[in-house]
C-alpha cells in the first residue's frame, strides 16, 4: 500500500513538471509570437522618423508638440498621438513669404501656416526664422485644436561639399578667365554659410534656404583689382541665382530665365 501511494506521488509530481514546462514553452512561443508582431508594427514607424528627405520641422509647448514634412508626408506629433498625412503643395501668399498646407484625410483635417517672421521658443528662449501654426482636428471633433510654435527649414545636407567653377552662362570657363586658379565655392549646410574664390578675391557670405528655393546672400570680399577677370560675373551670377539642381557630381544653379553657373565636386 505505501509503495502504490509512493508510485501515484511520484506519478503527479512528474504530471505537474510536465504542465509547467508545456506553459513555458507556451508563453515563450506567444512572447516571440508578440515580439515579432511589434517589430513589423514599429519598423516602418522607425523608418518614418528618419524620413531622409524631411525638409522642414517645428515645434511648440503647452502642450509640446512637433510637426516635420518632408517629401511624402506630413506629421505632426502631439503627446502620445499623432497625425500622418500625405504630403500637398502648398499655397503661397502673393505679398509675403507665408505658405499654407491644407491637409484633409478620412481620419483627420489640417491646416499648417508658415510664416518667415522670427519665433521664440517660449520654453528656451532660442530665436528661430519661422513662426508656424497648426490648426487640426480629428474623427468627429466639432472644433479644431489650434497650436502654436517655432520652425526651420533643413537644408539640403548634398549642398555641404566643396565645389570649382566649371561653367558661366553655359559657356566653359578656364584658369585664363581670372587670375591664378577656377573659382570655387565651400558651403557649410550646419551653419547655412559659405565661403571660397570669386576669381581675384575670397568671399563669403549666408545661404538662404527653402524648399525648392536657395540663394547666396551677404557677399563679402576683398578688395584686390584684377584686369581682365571675370570675377565680378561670377559674383553677380551667384546674387542672381534662386534655384538649384545636383547632379552627376554637379551643382547647377540658375533663376526662372537660365541656368547662370555650373560647379563640380572635388572630393
Amino acid at each position: 500500500m505505501k509503495r502504490i501511494t509512493l508510485l501515484l506521488g511520484i506519478s503527479l509530481i512528474l504530471l505537474s513538471c510536465g504542465n509547467k514546462k508545456k506553459h513555458k514553452e507556451d508563453t515563450t512561443t506567444t512572447n516571440t509570437t508578440l515580439a515579432d508582431s511589434t517589430s513589423q508594427i514599429t519598423t516602418p514607424v522607425a523608418k518614418q522618423k528618419l524620413a531622409p528627405d524631411m525638409y522642414f520641422k517645428a515645434q511648440g509647448t503647452e502642450p509640446f508638440w512637433q510637426i516635420t514634412l518632408s517629401d511624402k508626408m506630413i506629421k505632426l506629433n502631439i503627446l502620445e498621438d499623432s497625425i500622418i498625412t500625405p504630403h500637398t503643395t502648398p499655397v503661397k501668399a502673393q505679398d509675403a513669404n507665408v505658405k499654407r498646407y491644407n491637409l484633409h484625410t478620412e481620419l483627420a483635417e489640417m491646416t499648417i501656416t508658415i510664416s518667415y517672421k522670427e519665433c521664440i521658443n517660449a520654453m528656451s528662449g532660442l530665436s528661430s526664422p519661422y513662426s508656424v501654426t497648426v490648426d487640426y482636428k480629428k474623427g468627429a471633433d466639432s472644433t479644431f485644436t489650434k497650436l502654436n510654435g517655432c520652425g526651420t527649414y533643413i537644408t539640403d545636407y548634398r549642398l555641404h561639399d566643396i565645389w570649382v567653377l566649371e561653367t558661366l552662362h553655359n559657356e566653359t570657363v578656364t584658369t585664363t578667365d581670372f587670375k591664378k586658379k577656377l573659382p570655387s565655392i565651400e558651403i557649410n549646410t550646419t551653419t547655412n554659410t559659405f565661403s571660397g574664390y570669386a576669381g581675384c578675391n575670397t568671399m563669403r557670405g549666408a545661404l538662404f534656404y527653402e524648399k525648392n528655393l536657395l540663394r547666396f546672400t551677404d557677399i563679402i570680399t576683398t578688395k584686390m583689382m584684377c584686369a581682365n577677370n571675370k570675377e565680378n560675373d561670377v559674383i553677380k551670377a551667384l546674387k542672381s541665382a534662386t534655384n538649384y539642381s545636383i547632379k552627376n557630381n554637379r551643382l547647377h544653379l540658375f533663376n526662372p530665365n537660365e541656368e547662370l553657373l555650373v560647379f563640380k565636386k572635388i572630393d
